[in-house]
């Protein structure tokens, strides 16, 4: 007796996220995260006449830690916070803490759209350290976005112009690598901690080193009637903007997500053009096109290309 033909086997479904970004979604979340960063910039700005970076870090992680705490309280999540990798989440605090200060630090010297733009080059600078640090494979393509981008930086910073490469310019580049450090860090993290656990240790370990840094000259400024309010535009604005990018990331694979997040240069430029009156110059828009670009190449790339 012939037996009858075996079902065939369903193939399994993509998950919705993989097969069909929810592209709408993931827009709005970037919108927020832009604006985020975007205001932290300007907030930034706004209290550099009051505050020190330590300071203005200080506040900010302040402010992240009620925040971090009321929401892990309202999600039912506290228990999720342990204490558990703190090793590696002090190489990534102390390696994001000296990059943000010094970005702090950079935003009254140089255009919005300048820190912006070397601001990007940390990616690249994630590619070509993650082989040694995550034991990923370094391609040719990687090589090639990298040095694509490293031309990009040099046409943004222009050190064969007298002049033209300033403090800003260095300690936005320095910021670059501490973000890449982070970066590289946060990987390893995102694998054996849940989010809020990392947001936690990211709030407080900044706190302490902020508090420590402070104190370090003797002396330290309370909040005045004039930094009150970019210093919690600060703390609100840093920490929901990488909540909106991290929400984002979990909509849509980073080759979706990242050409939202590169309109942050654009709104930057915009931004310093249209308050601060800052020149937008042929040199800028070229470089950066070329930074972003090689983040693209970058994003795109597959090991075994």
């Amino acid at each position: 007796m012939t037996k009858p033909p075996c079902p065939a086997t369903p193939t399994p479904a993509l998950p919705t996220s993989a097969a069909h970004p929810p592209i709408g979604r993931v827009a709005l979340w970037m919108l927020g995260a832009i604006g985020g960063f975007t205001t932290m910039a300007m907030a930034g700005r706004a209290a550099a006449p009051y505050h020190d970076t330590f300071e203005i870090m200080l506040w900010r992680s302040a402010i992240g830690i009620f925040l971090v705490m009321a929401g892990a309280a309202l999600t039912g999540r506290l228990g999720e916070i342990r204490a558990r990798n703190l090793r590696l989440h002090g190489a990534r605090n102390i390696s994001h803490f000296i990059g943000q200060n010094l970005w702090f630090a950079a935003l009254p010297l140089i255009p919005l759209a300048q820190v912006f733009a070397l601001e990007f080059s940390y990616p690249l600078i994630v590619a070509l350290a993650a082989p040694f640090v995550l034991g990923e494979v370094l391609t040719a393509r990687r090589l090639f976005a990298a040095a694509l981008g490293f031309a990009g930086v040099l046409i943004v910073a222009q050190p064969w112009s007298a002049g033209t490469v300033n403090i800003g310019t260095a300690l936005v580049l320095a910021a670059a690598v501490g973000f890449a450090g982070s970066a590289l860090a946060t990987k390893q993290l995102t694998k054996r901690a849940p989010l809020v656990e990392i947001l936690f240790w990211l709030t407080v370990m900044q706190f302490v080193f902020a508090l420590i840094c402070a104190l370090w000259d003797g002396q330290l400024r309370l909040p005045n009637w004039h930094s009150i309010g970019p210093l919690i535009f600060i703390g609100f604005a840093g920490l929901g903007a990488h909540l909106c990018l991290t929400r984002a990331l979990s909509l849509a694979p980073a080759s979706v997500v990242a050409p939202f997040d590169f309109a942050r240069l654009p709104v930057s430029a915009l931004v310093g053009v249209a308050v601060y009156g800052e020149p937008l110059t042929a040199a800028l828009v070229v470089g950066a096109a070329l930074i972003l670009y090689a983040n693209w190449i970058n994003i795109k790339s597959k090991p075994n290309r």
